[in-house]
């Protein structure tokens, strides 16, 4: 008999909470990051369309989901092309925005915070937030650094006598132009919410339902810059560790946020690790600096019950005895770069492994070599449970379609647990 959506939800549930849960359910769970794979399977999309064409690009998504079949999707790409057009952003470029209509998104390194301005971002970061940071990164909210300081407004009269500094003309387009961009968002956000209610209404659930940023990964990505980052670790240690604390409970704060989530059993809150890895850091900087706010993190968001899917991007092999730190069967650790072999060999009957299948496979390999790879790994990282087959990361759009089936495929021909 032909099973309900309902039911194939709780089936696929099941099976990814067994691997979480380093047991052995009935087949090795796939899943499936669609990313802008869309592109490949409806005539017409492009990538700009994740941008500008929300429900066409809802309508691909949802299409490409249901001929695939996976176990769970990770669903999600683009944003409101209008709201970034309005706000002018200095720091990232998407398609549709001097890029060709079928190119990745791009995020350029900056620096909002400068390396003589930790004191001042320690001193008031709401105020650091609206005067400097808010200015450096959007165009079109430069006139907001003409702002008294927010301290200035304390008192009992002091905002009506202040309130000349929020009429002047570009003040006022500033906040006008912000209200505008927060209207395109919400039809941009509405449009992701819809498209995770309908996938999971046809009995596909998602693998995140929040995402939570540590510490480190804050001041790297968004405030310091990965280049400023990486010479604070020399020349201002000390003001980097604080960054870090002060920034850590924040961090925990957002990721509680994913409780809300009516969706999830258990709830499941993902990561993106981008400066951890290898390559990027000394063992000593590691656990000096990167290590202890990610595990905190971790540590939290498993206290409240959430499963902790971190995306360790790079190489983590050198790394892996630390995640033996963390509470067993309550995260997936999901590599990019590092051995999985090696993983399981360290991890395993500890933490749950996903991943596996480069996207260079995808691109250049054919069906018959996709399948190899994916019963190879099977046969390897998913001997005795806890491992979840999916790509290094979320799919580009020069996937071929006939290798995304064929990972898929090859979950359902050789994961079956006897």
């Amino acid at each position: 008999m032909e099973k309900t959506s309902e039911e194939l939800y709780e089936e696929r549930e099941k099976r990814l909470r067994d691997a979480i849960e380093l047991k052995e359910p009935d087949r090795v769970p796939v899943v499936l990051a669609t990313n802008y794979l869309p592109v490949r399977y409806v005539t017409g999309i492009t990538v700009a369309d994740s941008f500008y064409n929300h429900n066409a690009w809802r309508e691909a998504t949802k299409k490409m989901i249901i001929e695939l079949e996976p176990d769970i999707v990770a669903p999600g790409a683009g944003g409101s092309g209008l709201a970034l057009e309005m706000l002018a952003p200095k720091l990232f470029k998407w398609a549709g925005d001097g890029l060709g209509s079928n190119t990745m998104h791009q995020f350029i390194d900056g620096e909002p915070l400068k390396a003589d301005e930790y004191d001042l971002f320690f001193s008031d970061p709401g105020d650091f937030t609206l005067r400097y940071y808010l200015p450096r990164v959007w165009t079109a909210l430069e006139p907001l650094a003409k702002l008294p300081p927010l301290q200035s407004l304390f008192g009992s009269s002091t905002m009506a006598l202040q309130a000349a500094s929020f009429a002047t003309p570009e003040i006022v387009q500033a906040f006008e132009t912000l209200f505008k961009a927060g209207q395109e968002s919400e039809k941009y956000i509405q449009s992701i919410i819809t498209l995770n209610e309908e996938m999971s209404s046809l009995g596909f659930p998602t693998l995140h339902h929040g995402v939570v940023a540590p510490p480190f990964d804050t001041i790297s990505d968004y405030l310091r810059g990965m280049k400023g980052t990486m010479l604070d670790l020399f020349k201002n240690p000390d003001k980097l560790l604080q960054s870090c604390e002060m920034l850590l409970p924040k961090s925990i704060e957002n990721g509680a946020a994913t409780l809300e989530s009516k969706r999830g059993n258990p709830k499941r809150v993902g990561s993106y690790l981008h400066h951890g890895s290898d390559e990027l850091m000394s063992p000593k900087h590691f656990e000096t600096f990167y290590w202890p706010g990610l595990k905190k993190v971790s540590i939290a968001m498993t206290d409240m019950g959430l499963i902790h899917i971190p995306l360790y991007e790079g190489d983590w092999t050198s790394r892996l005895e630390h995640l033996l730190e963390l509470p067993k069967g309550k995260t997936v650790a999901r590599f990019a770069l590092t051995d999985l072999v090696k993983a399981k060999e360290v991890l395993g009957g500890h933490t749950c492994i996903m991943g596996g299948v480069p996207h260079s496979l995808l691109q250049t390999a054919s069906p018959q070599e996709v399948e190899r790879h994916c019963k190879n790994l099977i046969e390897t990282v998913g001997k005795g449970g806890g491992f979840i087959l999916s790509t290094n990361t979320g799919i580009t759009n020069d996937a071929k379609p006939e290798n995304v089936r064929a990972m898929i495929d090859s979950a359902k021909k050789y994961g079956v647990y006897s």
